[in-house]
């Protein structure tokens, strides 16, 4: 008996979705093949506490002069990383990014108009506690428009890394924000085939976890394999 649920493969999104004009050029043309690893890969490095810095996981200050904070509404994304059955991931190494409250992300080719904040880097990392649970502070990431259409918006969101025990043991993927209207519009969102997937990428609204006065909270758990696993980008039928 297989020992491991399996993974519905409807909920993952094909590698060729026409509305979503990157994968028309990036899908595999050929059947895919397995690379296998080394040693090295497969058994390090080890992600620990150690590795994380003081405010890694304050992107609202982490980048920011002196007596300086990013601009925007500020918010709390935690939640739990966790097997197809409920059993907490520790240790595992989160990293985030991110654009500004304008939409805009710090990259050299970045060709958005709208401003940098010279207080926010757009990127930080936290590890899983025992409980697989992690949290970080940032700002609400603004939508911008991108080329795959005359007038297409990405939707806010915020981009996920997770590492395992080893650099070979890595996901990625999107969190969405409960409540926005253009989560519907984006073809990336779109090439996700089931609903229920959709709803895995997108934060709910937790006002039991927001800071009075401060900061609203999102919940964002994420489930690494089985039925409900979380849609991750790097799926051979990924995004």
């Amino acid at each position: 008996m297989n020992e491991f649920p399996p993974r519905d493969r409807a909920r993952h999104p094909p590698a060729l979705y026409e509305p979503y004009k990157s994968t028309r050029l990036r899908a595999p043309q050929q059947p895919l093949l397995l690379m296998p690893t080394s040693p090295a890969e497969e058994s390090g490095p080890v992600f620990g506490p150690d590795l994380i810095g003081q405010e890694d996981a304050d992107l609202i200050h982490n980048f920011a002069a002196e007596g300086g904070a990013a601009i925007g509404p500020r918010i709390v994304v935690h939640g739990r990383v966790m097997d197809e059955f409920g059993r907490p991931a520790p240790g595992a190494l989160l990293e985030v990014w991110q654009a500004n409250a304008g939409g805009r992300y710090r990259h050299k080719r970045e060709g958005y108009l709208a401003p940098l904040d010279p207080n926010f880097g757009g990127c930080g990392r936290v590890v899983t506690g025992a409980d697989g649970a992690y949290r970080f502070h940032t700002i609400m990431p603004g939508a911008y428009p991108w080329p795959n259409g005359p007038n297409s918006w990405r939707p806010a969101h915020i981009h996920f890394s997770l590492f395992g025990q080893a650099f070979a043991q890595r996901l990625v993927t999107q969190m969405y924000f409960e409540g926005d209207p253009l989560i519907l519009l984006c073809p990336i969102v779109q090439s996700v085939l089931d609903a229920d997937g959709v709803a895995a990428l997108t934060a709910t609204l937790d006002m039991d976890a927001a800071v009075p006065m401060d900061s609203l909270a999102y919940r964002f758990d994420i489930v690494l394999r089985g039925r409900r696993q979380t849609p991750f980008e790097d799926r051979p039928e990924g995004m």
